[in-house]
């Protein structure tokens, strides 16, 4: 099946109207700074306290509301709240330069494009969680293919709060070929199989699982295990190939700002999450071409789910428990 790709970048006229700025604009106004802290405020406290009173009505929630460790491939945390309907063209602007800030410099242009052209000319929803004096106050963005999520009060990154993100995307075709032309996330899947490479014939075939990987149902795609894992424990691999292992998720991580790899990285490590994890690939129609680059597996354990599905086309779920959060 193939999808008519969307493309809809608006004229600077029209900037009320989408999410990404014109080009005219990213090509005169520089891109935030990954290091912002000679900054007051972070990007989104600048958002925040721009926000009138009956806006915060709208978009602002308790620290415990369900929907903050919601997780879906399509859905906006605020469906009565878009973009185009709650917040204003300074403010977008802004919300723009924010998901800019997210997203490493190598990747921010992709990303843009794909989060542009996945929305099918509907708009994104933002929230925040908590109040400005928590730690863990925080800014969410949502829509198709797309929840990114950054802790208010860190200028630099401060991983993703311990709740779960999402990233998807199909390039040319619905049913995306084995080399996923046109995907920004792939990339993902070339790093993680990179790290295959140092397994031997009987290591692969322990990770390679003839179950199908976990549900997609919003209840289920993150439900963290505590036994019966599918797949290897990092335990049988090398001191040598755990090591490779790491390098791959740190590679995959890429896309996101500096501040965010390290926090992540640090919670795996300091946690022991890694040393509880499994992994576990995927054949048959899962393998696109049955060529043995894998398109999907999952790296989990129980204070982890690193999901990655790439049949028909790319999805991502990843949800870090994280236990440092910065100053």
């Amino acid at each position: 099946m193939t999808v008519k790709r969307r493309a809809f970048i608006q004229t600077g006229a029209a900037l009320g109207a989408s999410l990404i700025l014109p080009r005219a604009y990213a090509q005169t106004k520089a891109l935030p700074n990954e290091d912002i802290s000679s900054q007051k405020d972070s990007l989104p406290m600048q958002l925040y306290k721009s926000l009138n009173e009956e806006q915060q009505g709208k978009v602002c929630l308790p620290s415990s509301d369900v929907k903050r460790d919601y997780i879906n491939n399509w859905w906006y945390v605020l469906p009565a709240h878009r973009l185009d309907n709650t917040f204003t063209q300074d403010q977008r602007v802004l919300i723009q330069e924010i998901v800019d800030s997210w997203h490493s410099e190598e990747h921010r242009e992709g990303i843009r494009k794909q989060i542009t052209e996945d929305q099918n000319r509907k708009q994104p929803s933002v929230a925040f969680f908590g109040k400005p004096e928590d730690l863990d106050f925080e800014m969410v963005f949502s829509g198709h293919h797309v929840t990114r999520r950054g802790l208010v009060n860190s200028l630099n990154g401060g991983g993703f709060g311990g709740r779960p993100i999402f990233y998807g995307n199909f390039g040319e075709k619905f049913r995306e070929t084995k080399d996923h032309p046109g995907n920004p996330y792939w990339y993902q899947g070339l790093a993680f199989n990179r790290f295959l490479k140092t397994l031997d014939g009987s290591q692969r075939q322990k990770i390679l699982v003839d179950i199908r990987p976990r549900s997609e149902k919003p209840e289920l795609v993150i439900k963290k295990k505590e036994a019966n894992f599918p797949g290897m424990p990092v335990s049988n691999l090398s001191k040598d190939q755990q090591e490779e292992l790491k390098t791959s998720m740190k590679e995959m991580l890429a896309m996101f700002r500096a501040g965010d790899v390290t926090t992540s990285m640090d919670s795996i490590h300091k946690s022991s999450i890694f040393d509880q994890l499994h992994i576990s690939t995927y054949g048959g129609k899962f393998d696109i071409g049955d060529d043995g680059v894998y398109d999907t597996f999952q790296i989990e354990g129980p204070d982890m789910v690193w999901y990655f599905r790439g049949q028909p086309h790319i999805h991502c779920y990843l949800h870090i428990k994280d236990s440092v959060i910065p100053s």
